[in-house]
Order: C-alpha cells, then structure tokens, then sequence
C-alpha cells in the first residue's frame, strides 16, 4: 500500500464524515441562532429554552435524513472492504 492510497482512503473518511455530520450540525445550528434571536429580543435566559429545541430537530433530522446518512456510510464501507485485496497486494 502506497502513501497516495493511505492519503486517498483518508480523504474520502473525511468527506463522508463531513457528509454525514453537516445535515445535524447545520439544523443544530440554525436553530440556535433563531433561539438565540428569540432570547435576545424577550430577554429570556433559559438555558433549555436553547438545549430543549435543538434536542428535537437534530432527533427529527436523523429520523428523516438517517436512512441516505446510513446509506452513504454503509456505501464507504463496502467499497473500503471490497477494495481490500486491491491494497494489500
């Protein structure tokens, strides 16, 4: 096995992490900042009134996302397992 496969095995790991990371990240994140906006314009400071929000839409995100998130890595794996006789010799 070359340095090029290692390089390359390791930034298709980091894509596929990025993939399946982003859609949580990014919905944790807008809601925050609408929470955040809320607070700020009611003067609430309630630390669940942030925690609670994100809890659900991340919750709701990999109930309906988790099946392509699944699948992306599920795709991954088997190409990494199936080009094992390829990099070992």
């Amino acid at each position: 096995m070359t340095p090029e496969t290692v390089i390359d095995i390791g930034m298709q790991a980091m894509k596929v992490t990025a993939l399946l990371a982003a859609p949580l990240l990014l919905s944790a994140l807008v809601v925050g900042l609408l929470v955040g906006m809320f607070q700020a314009a009611t003067q609430i400071n309630e630390m669940t009134l942030t925690f609670v929000p994100k809890l659900i839409v991340v919750a709701l995100v990999i109930l309906i996302a988790g099946p392509k998130l699944l699948s992306t890595m599920l795709g991954f794996t088997t190409g990494l397992i199936e080009r094992i006789p390829e990099l070992i010799g």
